[in-house]
């Protein structure tokens, strides 16, 4: 497409500028080889690093958004098909591509609306007549949220049904009906003056799409990449699903359900900003507009098995070519998908663009091996990322130094929030000390986020806080599957300014390239700056001779853990019988291998060294988060084998396993099945330190 090869205006000439000055630093002699020579030695060069910051275009990743979000790109559709084109097409390019591109196709179970029957919730009197019907299309505000594209507003999975929802509500739930709330997405903004297309807020028609998948990958083949030939589970029978009806509706259409029940009122924490006294029914209130009326709920979902595909793009390593820094972001979208997801898209074809010419060039060819994912059908459940970890998961748990993902790059533009494992925490510092902030003050993107996010440290003193890594995107499956160092990299909100949870068109048909471009980023200057964020991070873990991930801090974190234990689940422990002892003496051992690792790395960065020294010393490092992985730990919760980061349901912030076990226990015989299993978690944890410090010993010492 035309618009991938025009350099308009002033950034165009700049970016030809500061290209011809790069060529003539690293002026290579005709007939020279086009790739550097690999050297055991060779380390991150400061002035490449520069180069590649200088080099990120804001306006190239605005007009790659303009190009992304042009239609609607749910996963497997025609519009996705495209993408996928367009990401080949930029890879492949002689100027700028990778050194190789290819698509990887999986036959997934999703979930549709019936295009001939559409879902439909209405308020239906005694005799029959309908007195309501909520809508089943957003109101066209801009042009961009009609068409036959756009899917109309569904819950993913959800099975088809016919409930009577409301006066149901008395004796078992039916059917459950979803909303956004403007309490809770728009500070409470609800008219339509308030809201887009005059400001950032939720217009009352939106509707938030989603996926009620429990778990995430194919639902028909877990743990086995979706391929045709693959065992699959029967549809009819398989874990996950929602056993009822969910339809989501707009706000507009919830003020008319809930401002006219009857009842007693609903707590004090769920109201809302509707401008009535949420009830809780069941029914209409008696002498009102709809009494004696029940709601009914049609939905028509199906379930259908379609084909969806990955983009991987690979930056082929120098010296260590069977290392792998992999940098991810989702494709699809539910409609246009400004935000999310192609506000990260936009970002990582501007970066491989940036890297690509380098390669191109000869100027630079990282140390290790660079694979650029784009992931098909991550809104249904990470589906493109998980097959893609259960079809290589052998060569990732050998070969992979980390993760970088970059889902919705830019929710608000007011400062970096990082999420990550430990280890990653000093890269990202590292690079967010380098890079200004965009708008004026002059602040280091670092110092920013300090501004925003903070927490005190005992290694560190005050230091920006680092989000804990969920299962909210596709870093997911790296993480808690294949226990690979993972980071996911956003710009976001002044928390002080609002109360959103997201960014309020998240989801819905109002996600749009105009509405990035007014509201969330104008300029794009938050998007350049996740860009050189990334980007930085990805050549410091691609090109640093010793890999840039510090150990130690994960003392700090397991430390915290414990203390939360003693200080929580002591007492209750001690009760029992239960001796924390050996988790004391477990976490002791590790920090004492943690130091004595980070002592030895500075005595061979000082001195002269072997590089099969160094590699040993990184295969430690890399392989320090696979320690932590117990494919039993959790049985009831598909994927999660990491023990430091599977869901924790107990309001106590520790080792997951064994705070769950401990809720559950609680007020149980003793003797029970329950105390058998805190027990066993107690054991999972202390055994999967142990190993983790075993990780961090000399490679000599067994």
């Amino acid at each position: 497409m035309q618009w991938v090869k025009v350099l308009g205006g002033a950034a165009g000439a700049a970016a030809l500028l500061g290209l011809g000055i790069i060529l003539g630093h690293f002026a290579i002699p005709k007939g020279a080889d086009p790739a550097p020579s690999a050297s055991a030695s060779q380390d991150l060069d400061p002035e490449i690093l520069e180069v590649v910051m200088g080099l990120l275009s804001a306006s190239r990743i605005r007009e790659n958004l303009r190009e992304l979000s042009r239609e609607p790109h749910p996963a497997s559709s025609r519009q996705d098909e495209a993408l996928v084109q367009l990401l080949l097409q930029h890879w492949q390019d002689p100027e700028s591509g990778l050194d190789s591109v290819e698509t990887s196709s999986y036959e997934v179970l999703l979930s549709f609306p019936s295009p001939e029957q559409p879902n439909r919730v209405a308020i239906v009197g005694p005799a029959g007549n309908i007195s309501f019907s909520c809508r089943q299309s957003k109101e066209n505000l801009t042009g961009e949220q009609g068409g036959p594209d756009v899917l109309p507003p569904y819950a993913a999975y959800a099975p088809p049904g016919t409930p009577q929802a409301v006066n149901a509500a008395k004796h078992q739930v039916a059917g459950v009906l979803v909303y956004t709330d403007p309490a809770d997405i728009n500070d409470g903004h609800s008219l339509p003056n308030e809201t887009f297309p005059h400001s950032w807020h939720l217009p009352p028609s939106g509707v938030e799409r989603g996926s009620y998948y429990e778990y995430f990958g194919d639902p028909l083949t877990p743990y086995l990449p979706a391929k045709p030939s693959s065992f699959r589970l029967d549809p009819d029978t398989a874990p996950g699903f929602p056993p009822i009806p969910i339809q989501p509706i707009g706000f507009e259409d919830a003020q008319v359900l809930l401002c006219n029940l009857q009842g007693p009122p609903a707590p004090a924490a769920w109201q809302g900003a509707l401008g009535c006294d949420y009830r809780l029914g069941p029914g209409f209130q008696p002498g009102g507009m709809f009494a004696d009326s029940q709601v009914n709920m049609s939905v028509y979902n199906r379930l259908e098995l379609r084909n969806s595909s990955n983009v991987l793009g690979v930056i082929r390593g120098a010296a260590e070519p069977d290392r792998y820094v992999l940098y991810g972001n989702h494709r699809d979208s539910w409609v246009h998908g400004a935000v999310d997801p192609s506000s990260g898209t936009a970002v990582l074809l501007e970066l491989s663009r940036v890297l690509g010419t380098l390669v191109k060039k000869g100027i630079w060819r990282p140390r290790r091996s660079i694979v650029f994912a784009s992931w098909g059908a991550e809104e249904f459940g990470l589906i493109g990322s998980t097959e893609f970890t259960e079809e290589f998961s052998s060569k990732l748990r050998e070969r992979a130094v980390a993760y970088v993902n970059v889902d919705i790059s830019v929710f608000a533009n007011a400062t970096l929030r990082a999420q990550g494992t430990p280890p990653v925490q000093s890269v990202l510092f590292s690079a967010a000390k380098q890079i200004s902030a965009p708008g004026p003050g002059g602040l280091s993107i670092y110092d920013n986020w300090l501004r925003y996010f903070n927490r005190s440290s005992p290694a560190y003193g005050l230091v920006p806080s680092l989000g804990s890594l969920g299962a909210g995107s596709d870093y997911a499956p790296f993480i808690h599957f294949l226990g690979i160092s993972s980071m996911d990299i956003a710009y976001t909100y002044d928390r002080s300014k609002t109360s959103a949870r997201i960014y309020p068109t998240y989801h819905t048909a109002f996600d749009t390239f105009g509405y990035v471009d007014k509201f969330v980023d104008p300029g794009f200057g938050s998007h350049q700056a996740v860009a050189r964020t990334a980007g930085s991070v990805l050549l410091r873990l691609s090109d640093s001779l010793f890999l840039p991930l510090n150990v130690s801090d994960y003392s700090e974190t397991l430390r915290s853990f414990l203390q939360a234990a003693q200080q929580h689940l002591g007492a209750q422990l001690e009760g029992e019988g239960i001796s924390l002892a050996p988790l004391v003496t477990a976490v002791g051992k590790f920090e004492r291998e943690a130091v004595a690792l980070s002592r030895h790395i500075s005595a061979l960065q000082k001195g002269t060294f072997d590089p099969l020294q160094v590699r040993m010393l990184n295969d430690q490092l890399m392989l320090l988060e696979r320690a932590f992985l117990n494919p039993r730990a959790f049985p009831e919760e598909r994927y999660y084998s990491h023990v430091l980061w599977a869901p924790r349901h107990s309001s106590v912030a520790t080792f997951p396993g064994l705070a769950n076990a401990c809720a559950r226990a609680l007020n149980t015989d003793p003797g029970s099945a329950a105390w058998a299993e805190v027990r066993r978690q107690l054991s999972i944890v202390v055994a999967a330190l142990e190993g983790a410090a075993a990780t961090l010993r000399p490679v000599a010492d067994l």
